[in-house]
Order: C-alpha cells, then sequence, then structure tokens
C-alpha cells in the first residue's frame, strides 16, 4: 500500500471514528435527559453541574463546557495523552444536547410524573447512557475531561484506580447535594453499578461497530455502511432480549423447572451449539481468507525481490 493510501485510510478512519464517538455522546445526552425528566438523577457530574448552573442562571451548555474547559487545563498539564477529538466532542456536545433533548422533551411530552414514567424513564435513560458512554469510548480518540482526573489521580498519588474514582464520584455526589442538583437512583447506579452493563455494550455492540468502521475505512462503499447499520441493530435487539431472557429464567429459578420448561431449556440448549459451529465455522472460512491474503502478499514481496538487479 503506498504512503498516500495509507494516509488516507488513516484519514478515512479517523473521521468515521469522530463521527462514532458524536453518536455516541449524542446517545449518552439521550439517556441524561430521559433521567433528568424522570426525575430519578443523573451521573454525578451532570447532577453537579445542574445544580450550580440553576443557580447562577446559565445554561447547562454554558456552564458545563466553562467547568471542562477548567479541568481540561490541569488533564493537559498533568497527562495529555488522555486528551483527543473525543475529549473535544464530549466536553462541547454533551451538556448543549442535554439542553436541547429536554426542551424537545418537554414540548412532546406532558403529563405528571408516576412511579410508571420514573420507571421507564430510568430504565430506558440508563440503558442509553451506558451505551453512549460505551461507544464515544470504544472510538478510543480520548476521554472526557471528568474521566481523565481519576487515572491521573491514582498514578500521581499512587493509589489503586478504584479508590480514585470512587471518592472522586462521592465527592461530587456531595457537593451535587449541596447544590441541590439531580441526585437519585440514577446517580448512584451509573457512579458504581454502570461498569457491567458498559461491558455488555462494549462486548456485544461498540467493539463489532468499531470493527466494522474500521473495515469500512479501509473499503468504503454504500454496501458497508448498511451491513454496519444491520449489525447493529442485529447485535441491540440479541443483547436486548439476552438480558430479558436472563431476567426470566432467574425469576423461574425461584422456583424448580416444570417438564415442559426442562425440554425448553433443552432445545436452547442445542440452538445454542448450532449457533456456536456456525460461527466457528465463519470464523475458520474467515481465517483462511487471511491467511490466504498474507500469502498473496508474501509472494507478491518476493516477486519483487526477485525481479531486482543483481
Amino acid at each position: 500500500m503506498s504512503g498516500r493510501s495509507k494516509n488516507g485510510q488513516r484519514w478515512r478512519e479517523l473521521f468515521s471514528k469522530t463521527i462514532f464517538s458524536l453518536i455516541g455522546v449524542a446517545i449518552l445526552a439521550l439517556g441524561a435527559t430521559l433521567c433528568k425528566q424522570g426525575k430519578i438523577g443523573l451521573d454525578p457530574f451532570t447532577a453537579l453541574n445542574i445544580g450550580v448552573s440553576s443557580k447562577l442562571h446559565l445554561s447547562l451548555g454554558i456552564y458545563q463546557l466553562l467547568v471542562n474547559v477548567v479541568i481540561i487545563i490541569f488533564v493537559v498539564l498533568l497527562d495529555r495523552k488522555k486528551i483527543g477529538i473525543g475529549t473535544i466532542i464530549n466536553m462541547v456536545f454533551a451538556g448543549f444536547m442535554i439542553d436541547w433533548f429536554s426542551r424537545f422533551y418537554v414540548l412532546f411530552f406532558h403529563y405528571h410524573a408516576t412511579i410508571l414514567t420514573m420507571i421507564v424513564n430510568g430504565l430506558l435513560g440508563l440503558l442509553l447512557f451506558t451505551l453512549g458512554t460505551s461507544l464515544y469510548m470504544s472510538a478510543n480518540l480520548g476521554v472526557a475531561p471528568y474521566d481523565a482526573i481519576a487515572p491521573i489521580a491514582s498514578n500521581r498519588l499512587h493509589i489503586k484506580y478504584r479508590f480514585c474514582r470512587i471518592a472522586q464520584d462521592i465527592a461530587f455526589m456531595i457537593a451535587a447535594l449541596i447544590a441541590r442538583g439531580p441526585i437519585g437512583l440514577a446517580t448512584i447506579i451509573i457512579a458504581f453499578f454502570a461498569g457491567p452493563l458498559i461491558t455488555l455494550w462494549d462486548k456485544y455492540v461498540s467493539s463489532r461497530l468499531v470493527s466494522r468502521v474500521i473495515a469500512f475505512s479501509e473499503h468504503p462503499s454504500g454496501k458497508s455502511i448498511g451491513q454496519g447499520f444491520t449489525g447493529a441493530g442485529r447485535y441491540t435487539y440479541y443483547l436486548v432480549k439476552h438480558s430479558y431472557d436472563q431476567t426470566v429464567e432467574t425469576q423461574e429459578k425461584l422456583s424448580h423447572y416444570s417438564d415442559a420448561q426442562l425440554q425448553q431449556k433443552q432445545k436452547q440448549a442445542r440452538r445454542t451449539l448450532r449457533d456456536a459451529k456456525t460461527v466457528i465455522d465463519n470464523t475458520r472460512i474467515q481465517y483462511g481468507l487471511l491467511k490466504k491474503e498474507e500469502r498473496r502478499r508474501e509472494t507478491k514481496e518476493e516477486s519483487k525481490r526477485n525481479k531486482k538487479p543483481d
């Protein structure tokens, strides 16, 4: 591959990942909006910013941008490697997007908050917030200024990252409470228990989509885009369905399976085995194609060397 071709590929990959990161931040902001409108709380950083910005009569977008600028100055001084395009996208757009989505939400939905609306908004909000977080992080274009604080403190103070992050989130939660920001159940879940859900999104959705993005940057085509959207929809559906099935299974374990349920479980196991065999077969085919391409390139290089004059 020529130098110009490699540069073109790198620029396409960077552009694709930038769009990917922007979409992730938009989904994250939509999830935060649902949590906010459902009155179940927000992540500690956003909750504090909402509380302070309301007292200063500033929009969340403007105030959060100002706070992020202050934080990012320290991040640049202490560990600039954590800064990237994804950092700028998150710090500039997240707060404004929450403002925009909140306006649209109030414009289209008119109802009195009930337990049901809180549950629906909370579940959808947490799913979208963690999905968006997973997407923008998977692009690997830098972290949000808030997320850079704990690893820098861990490195500088020689304290485990987990303890630094817990101390950071607790400090911001207390500050948000003092500022009367929207602290609630979602705040606790996002601060301390969102990791496993983000990991699930990483495994079943984000990592696959990033692979599609990289593949598209290498061979851009309309077909690649279509396959990417189809794959994303399919994997998201399977993830949600799998989560629901696990919930039902946990409920059923509270009592013993009936004979009919046992037979159904056997059918599911056989189906899983067939699916696993299909995955293995497809992986073998893909490996064979990769080895074939490797041999082709080696043959081409060897042919070039043989053609060189002595």
